[in-house]
C-alpha cells in the first residue's frame, strides 16, 4: 500500500499527551506502523559517555503510531490524504483543499 505519511511531512498529533503539537517526520517504520516526529513524544534517556558523545540524560523523540498523526495542509489544519493520477503519476493530495502534497 502507498504511504500516506512520509519522511519530511509536516504533521499534527491527534491524540495522547502531545495532542495538538506539530512537527516534521524524522523517520517512518511501515512494518510497525510507527513514525518519529521531531520534538514530539520526547522521553529522557540515559546515555553512556563515548569519545564523541558527552553522555548523561538526553531527550529522545520516541515513535508514535501513524493513526495518531495527520498531515497539515496549506491552511495549517489537519487533513486526510488521498491519491489520484495526474499526468500519468500517482500523487498525494489533501482532502480538505484538494491541493497536491
Amino acid at each position: 500500500m502507498a504511504a500516506k505519511l512520509r519522511k519530511g511531512d509536516k504533521v499534527v498529533v491527534l491524540t495522547g499527551k502531545d495532542k495538538g503539537k506539530t512537527g516534521e517526520i524524522a523517520s517512518v517504520d511501515p512494518q510497525a506502523g510507527r513514525a518519529v516526529v521531531e520534538g514530539v513524544n520526547v522521553a529522557i534517556r540515559h546515555v553512556k559517555q563515548s569519545q564523541t558523545n558527552q553522555g548523561g540524560r538526553q531527550p529522545k523523540a520516541m515513535p508514535l503510531d501513524l493513526s495518531n498523526l495527520a498531515i497539515v495542509d496549506a491552511n495549517g489544519k489537519a487533513t486526510r490524504v488521498g491519491f489520484r493520477i495526474e499526468d500519468g503519476k500517482k500523487v498525494r493530495f489533501a482532502k480538505t483543499t484538494g491541493e497536491a502534497i
